[in-house]
């Protein structure tokens, strides 16, 4: 079957990463999966003329509202993906909710990441009872194993000189709904009483404005480093290198940067929003803050607590071989592409 696959691609973002990781799912069983961004088109004419073109016998979108307008009153049958802001935000603004409603309701099924987007997506719209699954994202993690960590350090003018060098790694793409800068002023106060710790954002400039704030914010803040994208095997060397992920956005659908942290084994302190606590739970598989200054206490308490350390880590890496299983991912998506046929 060829497929189209509608989704937000902007490089190593948890949305880039997702439809890269679904569309090889399908391809494995033989389908023909055609994989655009969405930010590509301004209407769904443009879209039309695509599935024409490229002959597509059905599709599929990541993101009910940015995704599944463009297939709203396409003559082939479709299916949609959660994203996170689709539920979490936007469905608290009429128009795009009143759009969502009809894209599910057009849809032949829908894949939500935890129960609770499931939830909020039925008290919203309960007419897609019976047609909203629950798949877990998967995780798959290979570093880079010849990557040079202290390479790393240099280029992000930290002191690799300081005793007992603890990084907090916060990956993101510069975009306000990750808020980035929540923690600076809190982290930096930090750093000043002791400066073996830094914090080092990662991640592409998405919102050329914002980007130029973070910026801005970074270079004169103590402690604070921003690096750009990086390939996903450097990343993950990275993440393996350094002490603990942190996670600081006001809103999220299933954070892949947290979960691959727990399948590399590395600690997680992320901001307590329904998104992050349906996969952290506080001090088993991570540890959830709801301001800087109680993200700086836990994470003073993880640097001098390595039973906690130790704690965390393991239980963080068995909840994703237990519930994030690839295998279970790709048989989730194989089985649901009958409906689309």
């Amino acid at each position: 079957m060829r497929i189209l696959f509608l989704a937000v691609l902007r490089p190593h973002t948890g949305n880039a990463v997702t439809a890269a990781r679904i569309r090889d799912h399908l391809e494995a069983v033989g389908h023909t999966c055609i994989l655009k961004d969405t930010l590509g088109f301004e209407s769904s004419s443009a879209v039309t003329s695509l599935i024409v073109t490229e002959k597509c016998e059905a599709a599929l979108a990541l993101h009910l509202y940015k995704g599944g307008r463009f297939l709203q009153g396409q003559r082939i049958p479709f299916g949609i993906i959660f994203g996170g802001t689709d539920i979490n935000e936007d469905i608290n603004h009429e128009e795009k909710s009143q759009v969502m409603g009809t894209v599910l309701e057009e849809a032949r099924f829908a894949v939500a990441f935890t129960e609770s987007m499931k939830e909020m997506a039925l008290t919203k719209w309960s007419h897609a009872k019976g047609k909203i699954y629950v798949q877990n994202q998967g995780v798959s993690t290979i570093p880079n194993v010849i990557f040079n960590w202290n390479t790393f350090l240099q280029s992000t003018e930290i002191n690799q000189g300081a005793d007992n060098l603890h990084i907090f790694l916060l990956i993101c793409g510069l975009r306000r709904v990750k808020d980035p800068l929540y923690l600076v002023d809190a982290f930096s106060e930090w750093h000043r009483e002791e400066p073996n710790v830094y914090m080092v954002i990662l991640g592409p400039e998405v919102d050329p404005v914002f980007t130029n704030e973070v910026k801005a914010k970074v270079k004169r803040t103590a402690g604070v480093q921003l690096m750009g994208e990086m390939p996903s095997e450097d990343l993950y060397a990275v993440v393996k290198n350094c002490f603990a992920v942190v996670n600081s956005s006001i809103s999220e659908g299933m954070s892949a940067a947290v979960l691959e942290a727990m399948d590399l084994e590395v600690p997680v302190l992320a901001r307590n929003i329904p998104g992050n606590a349906a996969i952290v739970k506080h001090e088993e598989t991570g540890l959830l803050f709801s301001n800087p200054q109680e993200f700086v206490q836990l994470a003073k308490r993880l640097v001098n607590d390595p039973a906690l350390e130790k704690k965390i880590v393991t239980q963080g890496k068995e909840y994703v071989k237990l519930c994030h299983s690839w295998k279970s991912e790709r048989d989730t998506y194989q089985n649901l592409m009958r409906k689309l046929q």
